[in-house]
């Protein structure tokens, strides 16, 4: 490449040298493009002492391509034509034909909710797209989106670059999930309860400290401490360990382990919205764009869902 920059060759001579051989005449090429004849032969002349040969020579009131111009003519033009077709006239994005490969961030929370109905759609919408999960959290989540190591991503987040796009999916408030053939609590789950009983917790620093630690300065018992949220369920159910974990975690556990249970906590923990987070410079990019909006339409469709059957549940 740095033997091409010495070069120090104007493309734009290649565009009139082009538009002269297809008009065949200097005088139709300056109207074609809107320059002067002594412009356009200036501008041959650049070229031909850049190359080093005669490109033309007159034939009758016209001009003809020279042996070493047609070879330049045959190879320029299609590469000018699809340098002008990039720049003016973007490839249209087709879902049911592309085969790009998107890069998509996913809190541990949200794997076994969002991708598999995701995956369905993606079957009859882009049966040829891929996607690639990467896994953040809220502390890693701004390094991800910078490094373009995600092209999206589905996460709780804090503070991210000014040039981040967020887009709030839903709210995660927090429950407390228990197994109550094994955890006794009482009439009631008291504060001094909650924090007497013994805890398994989510912890992405592999210490133990939880989301009650870190927000409200208490420190539970804490029996294990696990890097995510997959195995949550696995251990609390058959055994008297207590989990504090985001009601959208706690609802598919619970549709596959219905024996567990769920109680509001008894600290003030708040919630904190799932958003959707890309960078602004990847706003124009159709494959992208295509697959966030099936993460907000799957989003859409299970937060519906959900509410239905609470709302038949409380009926």
């Amino acid at each position: 490449m740095h033997a091409i920059y010495e070069k120090d060759l104007d493309l734009n001579l290649l565009r009139v040298f082009v538009v002269v051989a297809e008009a065949g005449s200097v005088t139709e090429a300056a109207n074609r493009l809107y320059l002067t004849q002594p412009a356009v032969s200036a501008a041959l002349r650049r070229l031909a002492s850049t190359v080093g040969a005669p490109l033309f020579v007159r034939a009758g009131r016209g001009l003809a391509l020279t042996t070493r111009g047609q070879r330049l003519f045959t190879s320029a033009r299609p590469h000018l034509q699809a340098l002008v077709e990039a720049t003016v006239s973007p490839s249209a994005f087709d879902a049911k034909t592309s085969e790009r490969t998107v890069r998509m961030g996913l809190s541990d929370m949200s794997e076994t909710w969002l991708l598999p109905p995701l995956l369905r759609v993606l079957a009859e919408e882009a049966p040829r797209m891929r996607l690639i999960v990467i896994p953040v959290q809220f502390r890693t989540i701004a390094e991800a989106l910078g490094s373009s190591a995600v092209d999206f991503a589905v996460t709780v987040a804090d503070e991210l670059p000014a040039d981040t796009r967020r887009l709030s999916l839903f709210t995660a408030g927090m429950v407390c999930l228990f197994d109550p053939r094994h955890a006794r609590f009482g009439k009631r789950l008291t504060r001094e309860r909650y924090l007497e009983h013994e805890h398994v917790i989510v912890s992405y620093n592999g210490d133990l400290r939880g989301i009650v630690e870190d927000m409200l300065g208490v420190q539970r018992r804490v029996r294990v401490s696990v890097p995510t949220f997959h195995s949550i369920g696995a251990l609390v159910e058959g055994s008297a360990l207590l989990a504090t974990v985001p009601g959208v975690v706690a609802r598919e556990i619970t549709s596959q382990r219905p024996s567990l249970r769920t109680t509001t906590p008894p600290l003030a923990l708040g919630s904190a919205p799932m958003e959707l987070l890309w960078r602004t410079i990847v706003d124009d990019d159709e494959a992208i764009r295509f697959m966030r909006d099936q993460v907000i339409r799957v989003v859409k469709t299970v937060q519906g869902s959900e509410g239905s059957s609470r709302a038949a549940t409380d009926g």
